[in-house]
């Protein structure tokens, strides 16, 4: 009996694939839980529909993306922060306050998009990689200036 799995289950499959089981594991475990539905061809089309919004979503989400990391290439987050002599920094500049900064200019970006091997500890201007999409990414240059 064929059925398209609603939800990943362990060691049979992966939600959204149809695949061929016994009809006891079927009726008997799978149905009842909802982890699973049998493989009519409505089901089959509507799983068809669903991958295929699923796949225009996520092409708008790369396209916005895309279009975030062009302004962000483009732009430069000044950071204004007290430092002491040789331009070293009371504290430090981390992904958190980047984001802040980004946020008055309007773009709003979650600090863990922002990928920081340490946190900036001196005055100049970094470049910092920020992560958007799986395999989008733009360089956001941060200047830090003294107080």
């Amino acid at each position: 009996m064929k059925v398209i799995f609603l939800k990943d289950v362990k060691g049979q499959g992966k939600k959204g694939e149809i695949k061929d089981l016994s009809e006891g594991y079927i009726r008997n475990f799978l149905l009842p839980k909802g982890l699973a539905a049998i493989a009519s061809e409505g089901n089959v089309k509507q799983l068809e529909h669903q991958k295929q919004s699923e796949n225009k979503r996520k092409e708008k989400e790369k396209a916005d993306a895309q279009e975030l990391a062009a302004k962000l290439n483009e732009m430069t987050v000044i950071i204004k922060s007290k430092a002491g002599e040789g331009g070293r920094l009371f504290g430090s500049i981390t992904s958190k306050q980047i984001a802040e900064e980004l946020e008055k200019k309007g773009i709003h970006l979650d600090k863990r998009k922002i990928e920081m091997a340490d946190a900036i500890r001196s005055l100049g201007t970094m470049t910092v990689k920020v992560k958007l999409y799986p395999d989008v990414t733009a360089q956001l240059r941060v200047q830090v200036t003294e107080e």
